[in-house]
């Protein structure tokens, strides 16, 4: 190793350590205040269990919570795939036919103020009890982050660039292709990110409503059986399912625009990093 590659490992080393240590020492201020409330106030565990007990739930269900973790990851997954298809195509027509922006924008828009909690039911009846009504359930949610982002990505291309092409002769299409496309990678990594992070609770939402397997009804057995242990260790799994999902969607992110990857700036640490 050259003492170069070694001195920019050091830098990254530090880097990484910059980042991550803020975060953590909050996240471990938090679980002692919570330990020392639980214990000075003699807090009765089945209302709010001491960090450790959540911790012995948390192993002593590991076989289950995996297991469960698995069908709210498919649903999760799936979901934010059929959602992240549906929101391009969305934005895409939008983007190239002005009519049809004036057609779909406001009902894009009024899908959204119907809570999920409402369409849950509905989409049971309609889809059945299976993989197939959580699914929809969360594309639902995660196709207007997407749609929205990637139509302001596309809209934000640069004018110049625009003009440019065509000033060549470029069609309608040959300009969404070669510049608003490329210039919207960024928005639209955003938008997917930012659907993953909604996807896992609301495939939670889905479950509670009607399923048979998954993290919502390992939790809602655990509230029947008065065990807040468990619930929270099913919380603790559904915040790790979805950072895990954040962070893949983010690394694809990486994949697609290698250009950002050496930035320095806050904000693409924050969107291709975390």
């Amino acid at each position: 190793m050259t003492p170069r590659s070694a001195s920019s490992g050091g830098r990254r080393t530090v880097a990484a350590l910059g980042r991550w240590a803020p975060p953590v020492g909050v996240l471990v201020a938090l679980v002692g205040i919570w330990h020392l409330w639980v214990r000075v106030g003699d807090v009765r565990p089945w209302i709010v269990p001491a960090p450790g007990s959540v911790w012995r739930a948390l192993t002593e269900s590991r076989g289950a919570l995996y297991s469960n973790s698995l069908t709210t990851l498919t649903e999760a997954v799936a979901g934010l795939a059929l959602g992240t298809v549906a929101g391009l195509a969305v934005a895409l027509a939008i983007s190239l036919v002005p009519s049809v922006r004036r057609a779909i924008w406001p009902l894009v828009v009024t899908s959204q103020t119907v809570p999920i909690i409402v369409l849950a039911p509905l989409v049971a009846i309609w889809f059945g009890y299976g993989l197939t009504p959580k699914i929809v359930l969360v594309a639902l949610i995660c196709f207007f982050p997407v749609a929205v982002a990637t139509v302001a990505g596309i809209a934000g291309a640069d004018p110049e660039h625009v003009e440019l092409v065509r000033s060549f002769g470029a069609s309608r299409w040959d300009v969404l292709r070669h510049v608003r496309i490329p210039a919207s990678m960024g928005s639209v990594v955003a938008g997917v990110r930012i659907a993953a992070a909604y996807a896992v609770g609301n495939a939670v939402i889905g479950e509670y409503v009607g399923g048979t397997s998954g993290l919502g009804i390992f939790i809602d057995q655990a509230h029947r059986s008065y065990r807040t242990d468990r619930m929270l260790a099913g919380v603790v799994v559904i915040a790790l399912v979805s950072i895990v999902l954040f962070a893949l969607v983010g690394w694809i992110g990486r994949l697609l625009m290698p250009w950002r990857r050496d930035r320095p700036s806050g904000e693409d640490q924050i969107g291709f990093e975390l």
